[in-house]
């Protein structure tokens, strides 16, 4: 039977925090086993904001180096460079000719993102959801891994496909959301009710994934709690709750568990144990990680392999929406 595909991908713009790995990475390479896999470095998105050119590509080399140690397979996935794929910039074109304005400017993270960058407002920025529908459809994707922040850019994904096929006949997969139901969220380290975010101000507010073991002992002996002083899950703990969201994932206890494991224990002691678990969750990845940058040529090679991969996908979409709306074959 064949595989049902998704599709997902990750901006190269600074460094990947465990909120990345635990709510997108981590989920990626257990769907690889069951799915056909897209998996995208998106290049093209990072540039809606301003970007070093020498940065973007070193971060670029990272972001694949991180899906390799963390245990991304190119012989099970494939793995790519969105640059590399032309098609996803093509489709775009079309689709943005069937896209409402209306539509987009209520896209929620535009709004936000247009009061960061008011001296940067461009058509990009408030373009980037049809790009991002774009690299979904281009692999008729039928299921997208997506946290409860991005469902209202898949819902435009969802629209666009519906909307051309009933202009032209059909010719996209209309995609669902795949939504992890436990510790898809990391929160802020220093305000638990904001998705820990590497664009953060505060430093201490997220751990990267490739922290040492000191700035990853200091960020959890820094994190915000409360005066409280159970470990206990529930929402009125939000800060104790995201770190019991964080230790569960790294070591594969409930949170019923933590807690038992941690009644009539102070804050103190559950985050020095927390940050040996990050720690020690982290290293294997951070090893591995040094090694690939270390091998820049296999590196080339995966990406090179990646998108020969996803251009064959790609265009046999794209040569159907241009005969469809009628160009001309070359």
């Amino acid at each position: 039977m064949e595989r049902k595909v998704v599709f997902s991908g990750v901006q190269p713009s600074g460094g990947l925090t465990i909120g990345n790995y635990v709510g997108a990475i981590k989920n990626w390479v257990d769907l690889q086993e069951e799915y056909d896999c897209y998996y995208c470095i998106v290049d093209l998105h990072a540039i809606t904001v301003p970007q070093v050119p020498k940065d973007l590509r070193q971060n670029t080399l990272k972001v694949l180096a991180i899906y390799l140690a963390s245990g991304m397979d190119s012989e099970k996935s494939t793995l790519f460079i969105q640059s590399h794929v032309r098609a996803h910039a093509e489709l775009t074109w079309v689709l943005n000719s069937i896209s409402y304005m209306g539509q987009l400017s209520r896209m929620t993270q535009f709004k936000e993102k247009a009061k960061r960058s008011e001296e940067n407002l461009n058509a990009a920025l408030f373009t980037y959801p049809v790009l991002m529908a774009s690299d979904i459809l281009l692999y008729q994707a039928d299921l997208v891994p997506v946290g409860e922040d991005q469902k209202q850019h898949l819902e435009l994904a969802r629209d666009l496909a519906e909307r051309f096929n009933n202009k032209y006949s059909e010719t996209f997969k209309v995609p669902a959301p795949l939504i992890q139901k436990f510790g898809a969220k990391i929160m802020s380290l220093q305000n638990p009710e904001v998705k820990m975010s590497k664009s953060d101000t505060d430093e201490n507010a997220y751990i990267l994934i490739l922290d040492k073991p000191d700035a990853i002992r200091r960020k959890i002996k820094r994190a915000v709690t409360d005066s409280i002083g159970e470990i206990k899950y529930n929402d009125d703990q939000l800060g104790v709750k995201n770190l019991m969201n964080i230790y569960s994932v790294f070591s594969g206890d409930s949170v019923e568990t933590i807690e038992n494991n941690y009644q009539g224990v102070g804050y103190g002691k559950f985050k020095e144990d927390l940050a040996e678990v990050i720690i020690e969750g982290l290293t294997p990845i951070q090893e591995k990680y040094d090694y690939f940058m270390k091998n820049k040529d296999y590196l080339e090679k995966i990406y090179k392999e990646g998108a020969e991969k996803a251009n064959y996908a790609a265009m046999k979409t794209l040569r159907k929406v241009y005969k469809k709306v009628g160009f001309i074959q070359p």
